[in-house]
Formats: C-alpha cells, structure tokens, sequence
C-alpha cells in the first residue's frame, strides 16, 4: 500500500455531511459531457463539412470520434488520482475548464487538426468529472446510505444518452453545428463556476476570477472571429498582427500570465491551485501515468479505429504488442513506486476487483444493446434513422430509472443480489431478442423487452460502485472511480470488435451458402425475390449471433455480481 493510500483527499468534509449543491452541481455536469458525446454522433456530418472533410471521406471521420475516446479513458486513472490527492473539487473545476476548451477549439475549427484537439480535450474533461463526483458522493454519503445518491449520479450520466440527440436536433433545427459547442463552451464555464465558488471553503480571488474572464474572452474572440468585429473599420484592429500576434492574442497571454502571477502570489482562494505543483509531481507518479496512458491509449485506438467489416482491431500488428508492453511495464512499475498512480493493493479485496469485472462484463453486453438495436430497425424493422432512434429510446429512458431504483433497492436488499437480478434481467431480455423476426418490432412485446433490457442494465450501477467504494480506502476513491469507467468502456470497446467479428463471419457463411443471383434469378438477376429473402434471413442471423453473445455476457456478470460483490454493509 503506498504512503498516500490511506491519506484523507484535500477537499473530504466531516463524515456524513452531505452538500446537496455541489453534488447537484457535479452531477449536472456529468449530464452534460454524457449529452455532449451523443450529439456530435448527429452532427457528425455537418461538422465533416465544416471542417473540409467531404462526406465521401467518411472514414476521415475517425479521429473525431476517436479523439474523444482517447482523451475520455487514456486519461482516467490520472484524473482519478489527481482527485485523491489534490482534492474532488480542483479536479471538477480543471476538467469543466478543459471541456470548455476543448468546445471553444471545436466551434472555432475550419480544419480537421483543431477539430480532433478539440474533441480530444473535451474526452479529457468529460472522463475525468465521473471518478471525481463518484468520490464526491462517496465523500459526502457514508457506506450504509451512499447506494441512493450513487444511483442518482449514475441516472443523470445515462440520460445524456437519452437527452444528447434530442438537443442536438433541436440546436440543429435553429442553428448550425457549432452552436452546439459554443453551447457546451456557456455550460462548462457556468458550471466550473459553480462548483468552483460552491466547494471552496473560502471565497474564490476576485482579481484571478477577473484576469481568468479577461484571458477566456480574449482567446475565444480571437478564435471565433465573429464578423461584427473582425470586418469592422476600427474594431477589426483586434485581429491585425502585431509582432506575429494580434492584439487580441496579446490580451490573452498577457490576463493569463497575470492569473499565474496571481495564483501563485496569493495562493488562498487562488483560481489556478499553483502552490505545491513541485510535489505533486512527485507524488503523481509520472512514469506510472505515462506508462498507463499508452496502454489504454493504444488499447482504445487498436479497437475504436477499426473497420468491423474486415477487421477486429486496427493496425493490431502494432498497437497490441506496444499495449501489452506498457501494460506489463507499469505493473513492474507499480509495484516498485511508494506512491502509485494506481494503488493496485487497494484493489486486492474480491469487492474491488469484482465490481471492476462486472462493469467489464456489462460493457460488453451493454454495446451490442446500443449499436445492433437501432441497426435491427434500420436492416429489418424499415426504419429510417429517427426511426432506429426512437427505437432505441425504448431501451435508453428504462436505464436511469432502473439506476435510481437499483439505488433504493440497496436500502432493504444487498448490493450483490440487486446487481445479479439486474444482470440477469437484462440477459434474459438479449436472449429473447435473438428470437425477433422482421415483425417484431411492431408488437408491444419488443417495447417490453426494450424497457427490461435498459431497467436490467440500470439496476447494476448504484450496487456495483457502492461495492467497489466500500471496498477500498476514502484516499483511493477517485482512481476506484477512474477504473470503474475504464473497465466499462474497454469493456464496449472489446465487446463491440468481437460479437462483430463472429457475427459478420456468420453472415459471410450464410450468404455463401446462398450462391449469387445469377445462379438462382438466371432470368432476373437484378431483381431477385429468393436472393432477398435469403440477404435478410443471413442478416437477420449476424443480429441475432451478437444479441446471444450480449446475453451470455450479461449472465456472466450476473454470476459474477453474486459470488464476487462483497463488501461489509452496502445498503443505502
């Protein structure tokens, strides 16, 4: 165990003394970033555009994409542990700024380079604010009681999924693509706002608050350049170099400078948290991080880059062996350092790295849920893409109802039977869908079985994280939190390439046996009946191999939740 493992985090209040404003307040913003990666899925195309790309180059689109999913969990366990040892609430704020940057970056993009820097950071800010406000609760709610607000935390982050597309359409309808971002820019500096003056015990500095707006108001002028000032006689001064920068630019560097100054002079109530940066450092563990950053880093882009048509992981010669390398190098590591980024022996207890596996496994069954449903309804179902959407919205708006219902579930059953029951609800629901036909969706019955997938998958949140926070120490709840995320989303990553392998394999296999429709229409060959029929009929199978292997999946990780999930009185 390392010297900080068992050290209290920077910001931790009395026990059991909830502060419903800034939970509130870190919640919101993990709606947000959860809202933001679902609206850019929209947007996708109009952004290509605004950004050179044409939408014959989709393929292109990959960094955009990918971007966001790198910096969202190659970055994890370092946020987390910056969160243990600095305090939840810095953490918040510097991810909610980076969010805001990032959108600034994105809404000002003309090529793709600065659009993929912008995404990427905005993957860094939304990663890191789900391990901090899963501390936080855990913070603030003690073991017997925390099940609820855990729940609550977990809801909010699923209905993004819900809420994202739905606001993207209706900031689409009004506005163009970047509205959405300079959206995302309000938001993420009104909430940093927020939690930065909610959780601080003293008054933040009004001079760094001023120089901080000065500073972010200059770089985001000059950034957008928006006509009304650039094209104007005199204002349009604002953007003509000076000394290669314009006096714009000159604002910006110069506020900045000023709030470094600032921060450092007058370390009490400081915006910037400068004081102490030298050990940090050290305590960060940095070749720990770097080593941890390569590893997810090329784990996520081998599997997230890939073409599922033809491949299962991209560039898989390279990437694999240089994640497999860093991953062996860190625990080496690890093991070595007195303060690791990753206290590993935090993780010994069944509870730890149970609820971490049970993430694993539902990420996998999770995946299939959200990609092949709406693909059923487009392929088979005759559904246009709204049409696939609002499919899928069955599924989506059972999730954090089940999440909050998971969360009072834990008030009168243990953790462990709840996670199991929703595990085991959501397998038997994928198993049933392998049994959908081209009709099925038309029934109430696929709403059903829709809603009890999203309330099953649900129902595991609050238990699994309330596990996995009472199995370890309060000083390694932010990088708990980090892996929890991590082994989610490694877990979709993983679990989308393989059920895509094998089922497009059996498709493959289906079609073949079929032969082409030369030989079965002779006459007709390019309106083929029987050849149709039997494309659907192999479709409809590769759907139904990746709804099975979700189901199996989903079974694992309600076995596992009950033999794994035990952790001393989690009710809550």
């Amino acid at each position: 165990m390392s010297r900080s493992a068992h050290r209290p985090p920077a910001d931790l209040p009395a026990p059991a003394v909830p502060r419903a404003a800034l939970v509130v307040l870190a919640a919101l913003a993990v709606l947000v970033t959860a809202a933001d990666t679902y609206v850019v899925v929209l947007a996708l195309p109009d952004v290509l555009t605004g950004v050179g790309v044409g939408l014959d180059e989709l393929q292109r689109a990959t960094p955009i994409i990918g971007g966001f999913l790198l910096g969202y969990t190659a970055t994890l366990p370092l946020l987390g542990r910056l969160a243990d040892l600095r305090g939840r609430v810095p953490v918040l704020v510097g991810c909610l700024l980076l969010f805001a940057l990032g959108s600034l970056l994105t809404a000002t993009a003309t090529d793709l380079g600065p659009a993929v820097l912008g995404r990427g950071l905005q993957g860094v800010g939304a990663g890191g604010l789900v391990p901090a406000t899963l501390a936080l609760v855990a913070d603030r709610w003690p073991p017997e009681r925390r099940a609820l607000p855990l729940g609550v935390v977990g809801a909010v982050q699923e209905l993004g999924a819900v809420l994202g597309p739905l606001a993207g359409a209706a900031v689409l309808a009004v506005a163009d693509w970047r509205a959405i971002f300079w959206l995302n820019l309000l938001l993420g500096l009104a909430l940093a706002l927020g939690v930065l003056v909610t959780g601080r015990a003293r008054r933040p500095d009004a001079v760094g608050l001023v120089l901080a707006v000065v500073a972010a108001t200059a770089l985001g002028l000059r950034l957008a350049e928006p006509p009304a000032l650039a094209e104007d006689v005199t204002l349009g001064l604002l953007y003509v170099p000076v000394a290669g920068v314009t006096p714009l630019g000159w604002v910006a560097v110069l506020a900045a400078a000023a709030l470094v100054a600032r921060s450092l002079q007058h370390p009490a109530g400081a915006v910037l948290p400068l004081r102490g940066l030298p050990g940090l450092a050290r305590e960060l563990d940095l070749v720990g991080s770097a080593l941890v950053v390569v590893a997810l880093g090329t784990l996520v882009w081998a599997f997230a880059a890939a073409d599922p048509a033809t491949e299962v992981v991209a560039h898989g010669g390279v990437l694999l062996p240089v994640a497999a390398a860093a991953a062996v190098a860190f625990v080496l590591w690890e093991r070595r350092t007195p303060d690791p980024v990753l206290p590993l022996a935090a993780l010994r207890p069944v509870g730890a790295w149970g609820a971490l596996l049970v993430n694993l496994l539902v990420g996998v069954a999770l995946v299939a849920a959200l990609v092949d449903v709406p693909l059923f309804a487009r392929s088979l179902g005759g559904a246009d893409q709204l049409g696939a959407a609002l499919v899928l919205v069955r599924l989506l708006v059972a999730v954090p109802v089940g999440a909050v219902l998971g969360g009072l579930l834990c008030r009168v059953v243990a953790a462990r039977g709840v996670a199991a029951g929703g595990a085991a609800l959501t397998a038997v629901a994928l198993a049933a869908m392998t049994r959908w036909d081209a009709q099925a969706l038309d029934g109430v019955g696929s709403t059903v079985v829709l809603a009890a997938t999203g309330l099953g998958f649900g129902l595991a949140i609050a238990p699994v994280n309330a596990v996995l926070l009472a199995a370890t120490p309060p000083a390694v709840h932010g990088s708990a939190g980090a892996l929890s995320v991590v082994a989610r989303t490694v877990g979709m990553l993983v679990g989308l390439a393989l059920l895509t392998a094998v089922a497009l394999r059996r498709f493959t296999a289906e079609v073949g046996r079929l032969g082409s429709p030369f030989e079965l229409c002779p006459q007709t060959p390019t309106d083929c009946a029987v050849y149709e029929r039997g494309t659907d009929a192999a479709v409809l199978t590769q759907l139904h191999t990746v709804f099975a292997g979700a189901a199996v999946a989903a079974g694992l990780a309600a076995v596992a939740a009950l033999v794994l999930l035990r952790a001393p009185r989690v009710r809550g």
